[in-house]
């Protein structure tokens, strides 16, 4: 597989124009405000024994998102550990959700609380009730609702992250001033979101080869992945729907979300990505407003980024900054 965007020289200094609507803070503020406004107690199930696990203690979260509808999330925690621990919060790939709580025992093993958020609509556990304004869209979610902003399906995905953050709180043995939002590629681009929103709130980002950022460029280059959706939306409605399309994205990029965060950062980019291209990686990397920021390329990877090495790379960049 060939490089699939520009020289690694050029990539480290790329930084587009890229300016937000002038209501983007104004739009979020109202749109979390109504989310907390709805109300809704967080619960939890301890489950355990289901599981089969001697060293890690899970429960089955539900907690308030979009509009109060409940959030499934597991939380993850090393058994007989002294609390409260920093907890990583989680957010998914595209097309996936929490899956099974074996499928996620990396940070409970390495001494974290891990609040691991399914994926309204792709995940089993959490629907999305409302499948978004308008009737055309190409398969999958890209272009759900993306005839307005007030309607855009990742406006919902997006709330329901930030609540994750919120629902720490009224969970046991948390420390809610450590928390960490992760996640790659989909959940890369999420975990920017929530540290755009919540700056105060988040003491580190993790996000790996991130997508839902830099839209225009990644709908021309791309080869593979979501991002075709949008530019097969956009060739059936050429004519009059491409400017306002983009439009709509502008309130849910991440290089915008990057703007406004600034807990420390370590980005991940594969320099052979063909579903997020490294170019908007970087885009949301060189405009990130946090000074401590950090990208580890791996040359030769695609989207799977550094795969395992990954892992241990940012357990080492969270120590060295005490978490």
């Amino acid at each position: 597989m060939p490089l699939t965007d520009a020289p690694l020289d050029d990539l480290a200094g790329y930084r587009p124009e890229s300016e937000a609507p002038p209501d983007f803070d104004a739009f979020w503020d109202r749109t979390l405000a109504e989310a907390r406004a709805c109300g809704g107690a967080v619960k939890t199930e301890r489950v355990t024994d289901r599981h089969h696990l001697r060293t890690v203690e899970v429960d089955d979260v539900r907690f308030p998102g979009w509009n109060g509808e409940p959030v499934a999330a597991w939380l993850l925690r090393p058994r007989d550990a002294e609390g409260p621990l920093p907890v990583v919060v989680s957010y998914q790939g595209y097309s996936g959700g929490r899956a099974l709580p074996t499928d996620h025992l990396f940070w409970s093993a390495a001494g974290y609380a891990h609040l691991v958020v399914d994926t309204r609509g792709q995940g089993h556990d959490t629907p999305d009730p409302d499948p978004g304004f308008g009737t055309q869209w190409a398969e999958g979610f890209m272009t759900r609702g993306v005839e307005s902003p007030e309607h855009y399906y990742y406006r919902r995905l997006m709330t329901d992250c930030v609540r994750a953050v919120d629902a720490l709180s009224e969970l046991s043995d948390v420390d809610a001033s450590r928390v960490v939002v992760a996640g790659g590629s989909q959940g890369g681009g999420l975990a920017l979101a929530v540290a755009g929103l919540l700056k105060d709130r988040v003491a580190a980002v993790l996000s790996d080869v991130p997508f839902l950022c830099h839209y225009r460029r990644a709908a021309e280059i791309s080869g593979e992945g979501p991002y075709l959706e949008l530019a097969k939306y956009l060739r059936w409605h050429s004519r009059h729907r491409v400017e306002p399309t983009f439009a709509t994205l502008a309130y849910f990029d991440g290089v915008h979300f990057a703007q406004r965060a600034t807990a420390p950062a370590l980005f991940s980019v594969g320099l052979m990505d063909p579903i997020c291209p490294p170019s908007t990686v970087y885009a949301a990397f060189n405009h990130y407003a946090g000074e401590d920021r950090t990208m580890t390329v791996w040359p030769f990877a695609d989207h799977g980024g550094g795969h395992g090495s990954n892992q241990a790379a940012q357990l080492a960049w969270l120590r060295d900054r005490a978490l």
